[in-house]
Order: structure tokens, then sequence, then C-alpha cells
């Protein structure tokens, strides 16, 4: 039988939700009527801890099932901000935020607060990488994708197998979406499924072949099912397959999921896990899957990293040498938007989204409006 215990912040739930002690809310009365989950997977799930990476269009539903749920604590990280486009699937966002380009985190922590007051939410403007990842991840009792490129999904499958943590996979393109649960010392790692990024490839996206909202919906909901299995307590029901649908056409194919690989670096019978802090030190050595410039789903953008971060201020001042540049800023971010459809936007940590081109050089190249300032050493 599988393990469906969370592995961590056990002894926490006083703190952010429920104990064993204080009355469970009426608020799940209908979920504890459900016989598998009951009071006893009621407070299983108030002392989890979920980490979900990228909140656009399946993570924006996840986080809701989780908050509504009622998981103790659910952390949300995206690179990313709101606009138009991605309001006809992104379930957690209104044109109020696209106006003010919110950060999807920040903008969806606010929905989910009011969602439910009862647990704790974290919200992470952030690009996860190489230098975040294990901090982000080791806390964490289940892992939830709802990222939008192969790199990222292949680091996080590699990390929650070096720290023994399920990782539920999902992806959307079109009509078409599909899931799988991925578990340490049970099934084969992501990388073992796909291959690795260069290999896996990514010819069809968000951006050439659409998305339809309710594919959106179908492939979270069976992300959310199996993550509130296996946090309830219910690991043995988990469904052990890889699950591929097109709801256009309607067809659903399930492959049962393989067994670890022998040869494998991350999910190998019998490897051994060594501690967060030590694989740190071995990040070097993957860091070449994640680091090239990703374009996003749906979007027509290139990502640079300063070497140099600059403050808001400094970046607003350079910007404001360009006059044809329409300037937006709030408290997390500055975009420069251009006559000819270029943007440009700033986040504190030196994160830059290139909007208008997927050329690497031509967003190098808007990014050195940024250092136009005279008084800059």
């Amino acid at each position: 039988m599988l393990n469906a215990t969370p592995r961590s912040h056990m002894d926490a739930s006083a703190t952010r939700g429920h104990s064993e002690d204080k009355p469970i809310s009426e608020r799940y009365s209908r979920q504890i009527a459900f016989a598998p989950i009951g009071e006893r997977g009621q407070k299983r799930l108030a002392s989890a801890t979920v980490l979900i990476v990228g909140c656009g269009a399946l993570g924006a539903s996840l986080a809701q099932h989780m908050v509504r749920a009622g998981v103790g604590r659910v952390i949300i990280a995206d690179r990313d901000y709101v606009e138009p486009s991605n309001l006809q699937r992104q379930v957690l966002f209104d044109e109020s935020d696209a106006r003010a380009a919110l950060p999807k985190a920040a903008a969806a922590a606010e929905k989910l607060r009011r969602i439910n007051s009862e647990i704790h939410i974290e919200a992470h403007v952030m690009h996860v990488g190489i230098d975040n990842v294990w901090r982000l991840t080791e806390d964490a009792d289940l892992v939830l994708d709802g990222t939008d490129n192969t790199g990222t999904r292949l680091l996080l499958s590699d990390v929650c197998f070096q720290l023994g943590i399920p990782f539920v996979y999902g992806g959307v393109v079109g009509s078409r979406g599909m899931s799988a649960l991925l578990l340490p010392d049970t099934t084969a790692c992501l990388r073992c499924l796909i291959g690795n990024e260069d290999a896996a490839g990514e010819t069809e996206g968000c951006d050439t072949a659409g998305v339809l909202s309710p594919v959106v919906e179908f492939v979270a909901s069976l992300q959310a099912v199996e993550a509130l299995k296996w946090l309830s307590g219910n690991g043995a029901e988990v469904r052990k397959s890889w699950l591929s649908a097109d709801l256009w056409s309607f067809g659903v194919t399930e492959a049962a999921l393989p067994n670890p690989s022998p040869g494998c670096l991350h999910c190998a019978p019998g490897r051994l896990r060594r501690r967060c802090d030590e694989r740190k030190e071995q990040s070097a050595s993957m860091t070449r899957y994640y680091t090239p410039p990703i374009v996003l789903c749906g979007r027509n953008s290139v990502q640079v990293t300063l070497e140099a971060p600059l403050s808001t201020d400094q970046a607003e001042a350079a910007l404001k040498a360009n006059p044809a540049a329409k300037l937006t800023r709030n408290r997390y971010l500055l975009k420069a938007e251009w006559e000819n459809g270029e943007s440009l936007v700033y986040f504190p940590d030196g994160r830059v989204l290139v909007q208008g081109t997927t050329d690497a050089d031509r967003a190098l190249a808007l990014c050195k409006r940024l250092y136009h300032q005279p008084s800059r050493t």
C-alpha cells in the first residue's frame, strides 16, 4: 500500500487552519460526507502543504480546488502577469487584474484568500529555476504542475523524485490534455517518460494550436482529484496511469505508468536520496536544461534575466528616455509598451519579459534600453 500521509507540517495545523481540537468548518460538510475522505481525511488535508508552480490556466484552477477543499497551506509560484488574453481560460482573474497588469501569483492569492480565509496562502512572483526550486519544494507534501514548458516540468520532476515528493503532471493544448501522478519509488519520473527537453520538444503550443477552457478544467480536475486522494490518506486509490483525452472529438486513452527505471539518476530503485542542501551543490550539472529563453504559452515573448538587477526607479528612469514608450507601474513590476507592438516588463528581481518577439538577440537589444542612464555607474 502506498504511504499517503503528508510528509511535513503534521504538527502545524493549528497555526494555519484546523487542529485536532478545533471543530471542522461547516464549509467542508459535503466533502466530509464523502466516505473516503470523512473527518479523518479532512484533517489530513488541513495539515498538508501543496506547491503549485504556474498560476495560468491549469494552475489557477488547481489553486482554487486546493483552497476550496481545505488544504492547509497552498504555495503558488508564477513568473507572469495577467493580460486580457488570459481571461478566456484562467478562472481566478478578471478585467481589473488585466488592466492593472497584476502578477498572476499576487492576483490569485488575493482571490483565494476571499474564497477561504481559514488556510495559509503564500504567493511568490518569480521564475522557478534551479536557484530557488529546492527552497520552494522541500516543505511540500505534493507538487502540482501548472507550468507551460517542458524545462520547468522536468526540473520539478527531478527535484520531487530526489526529495520523495509526489509530482502531479498536467498539460493542455488545443482540445487535448493529459495527466499523471508520478510517485517516487513507485513510478518512473517524467524525464524517463518524455525524455530530456530536447527530445521531448514543444512543436505545438497554446500560441499556435490555441486552447479550450473546458479542456483546462478537465485536466485540472484529473490532477486535483489525484492530489486529494493522496493528501487525504487514500493513496491506495490513486490512478497509476497516464491519461490522455481529446474533448473535441472525444477520445480517451489510458496507459499504465512504468516502474522506476534502473539506470535513471532520479527514479532508479534503491538510489540514495540526498538532503536538499547536498543536492544544491550538484545542481550545476542540471542547469543546461532550464536556462535557455522560454517562449511562454500563448505569448510571443522571450524571458531575459539581467546579471545586474536594477531598482524599479532606475528602470523607470531609463525607459523614460524612450518618449514613445507607454509606461505602466505597480508595486510588482514596470511595463513599457511601444507603438510597434513590442513591450518590456521588468521585475525587481532582474527578470525581464520581452514581448512581441521570439528572437533572443532582439530581446537583448530591447533590454539594453534599461541601462540608458547617464547617472548609473
